[in-house]
């Protein structure tokens, strides 16, 4: 093998400072193509109304698209509950990219648990502070929002609510794929002179990018929650709502964070460090696999959806 394909990779937040990935041009292809192969297939029917939906449903006990918000007891519960149903949406696929980077945290069997809420709460910290701050400003001025408009698209034309979700997704996709190819080697950590200071710097704007999921989604509940949110006109109100939505969005992916590195944690850490690079690796790919998909989704496959491009692959029980 050629020296220019075992590059280390910088110390950061990411990878294991001074390692080495080998056959790294293989890891950022297979990454790529499962990503956009998961475009081809993912149904955001399936996933929105029959997963989403009745996720919902089961939680508040009643049709979520009716359930009624006239109370601030109503609106939070609602608030959670549509989160939660919203795991496995294509907005909040990108959140299984952010586990990765937290695993190599926990690597000792004493204290596994406290180990695992450490990364957690870092994640939580920013995305919490980009949530609430979307909230309150959508309690102010959000009537005039892309978000707020109920219209239809239509066939050849971008509205203003696509526009925001395209240009979203696409920095928060490209994000990703930058830290993937940090984690290989190809680019400059951009974490690498924070990391010294702050070394869960890179897990707190994991967490801000998670937080952003809420500035460009478009799931039907989620927009429920935007126009009650701006109709209130209470930036505390807005601010608390959107916080419960980001934490449903991720709390099924902590729970099995915190039971992975609970129960499987040595085991984990043992694998992770028995081979150089290892770990750089598993960060890198789930990286690459969920940036090329958030881009390719929200960006090429919708302008597809909108008939502004010719064509995008679809499965038939996608399209």
């Amino acid at each position: 093998m050629a020296d220019t394909d075992r590059l280390p990779v910088r110390d950061s937040g990411v990878g294991s400072g001074g390692e080495t990935v080998r056959r790294r041009g293989l890891l950022l292809l297979l990454g790529a193509v499962a990503g956009f192969l998961l475009t081809v297939i993912w149904s955001a029917e399936f996933v929105d109304q029959t997963v989403g939906g009745n996720t919902a449903r089961s939680i508040l006990g009643r049709d979520p698209e009716t359930a009624p918000l006239a109370s601030v007891a109503a609106g939070t519960a609602f608030a959670f509950a549509s989160g939660l149903a919203g795991t496995l949406t294509a907005c909040n696929i990108a959140v299984f990219g952010t586990v990765a980077p937290m695993l190599g945290t926990v690597n000792s069997r004493a204290g596994r648990a406290v180990q695992a809420l450490r990364p957690l709460g870092w994640l939580l910290l920013g995305m919490v502070v980009v949530s609430a701050v979307y909230g309150a400003v959508v309690a102010l001025v959000g009537t005039s929002m892309p978000q707020f408009s109920e219209a239809p698209p239509v066939p050849g034309e971008l509205s203003g609510r696509s526009v925001q979700s395209m240009v979203t997704f696409g920095v928060i996709g490209l994000s990703m794929f930058w830290l993937g190819l940090s984690a290989l080697g190809y680019t400059r950590d951009p974490f690498a002179g924070a990391a010294r200071r702050f070394p869960h710097a890179q897990t707190v704007f994991m967490g801000v990018l998670v937080g952003g999921f809420l500035i460009g989604r478009p799931y039907p509940l989620f927009r429920r929650l935007f126009r009650d949110a701006a109709e209130s006109g209470n930036p505390l109100y807005g601010a608390a709502v959107f916080v419960l939505q980001s934490v449903g969005n991720v709390v099924v992916i902590a729970v099995l964070f915190f039971l992975l590195a609970y129960f499987a944690g040595g085991r984990l850490s043992v694998w992770m460090t028995a081979s150089p690079g290892r770990m750089a690796a598993v960060t890198a790919v789930t990286l690459i696999v969920a940036g090329v998909f958030t881009v390719l989704y929200w960006d090429v496959r919708l302008l597809a959806r909108r008939e502004i491009i010719p064509w995008y692959p679809i499965a038939p029980w996608a399209a």
